[in-house]
């Protein structure tokens, strides 16, 4: 049975998941990996979502504040062994569940083209194409997304 617990960056699975996730990106970024991993320091965020599968940590999101009305979904990972079982999606909609609570609008991202079951699984939660932003204004590999929150 999966499970979800909301914790912070100092959660030790979310760590281990995450550096999982690094090691992933790293090898499909490429050459770009340097500098999306600039970005994507944990050390800020104060609300993170782990799926457990009988207490083993399987997958991993988070959120942090980007303006009084909108968060950024970030550090969003599944073991590879766990994927396409819709895993992703419920800790995308736990997120955006958490969010809302929290009093947020709207949820934007960022993503790789580079990561097609990734941008897959954004349009098919909801999320649509939105200009870059910030520091991914103008980088070709990045498309970013936002959704509303109902």
């Amino acid at each position: 049975m999966i499970r979800f617990q909301k914790t912070d960056s100092s959660n030790t699975d979310f760590i281990e998941l995450v550096k999982l996730l690094n090691k992933d990106l790293a090898i499909s970024d490429g050459e770009d990996h340097e500098f999306y991993n600039q970005y994507n320091g944990i050390d800020a965020i104060k609300h993170a979502v782990v799926a457990y599968n009988n207490n083993s940590p399987i997958a991993c999101g988070a959120l942090k504040e980007y303006d009084k009305v909108t968060v950024e979904i970030k550090r969003m990972y599944t073991l590879p062994i766990t994927r396409g079982k819709g895993i992703a999606t419920k800790v995308l909609s736990e997120l955006e569940c958490w969010a809302h609570q929290l009093g947020y609008k709207r949820c934007i991202l960022e993503t790789g083209k580079k990561q097609p079951k990734a941008i897959a699984l954004y349009k098919k939660t909801g999320y649509n194409i939105i200009p870059n932003y910030d520091q991914y204004a103008g980088v070709d590999n990045s498309v970013c997304f936002e959704k509303l929150l109902a």
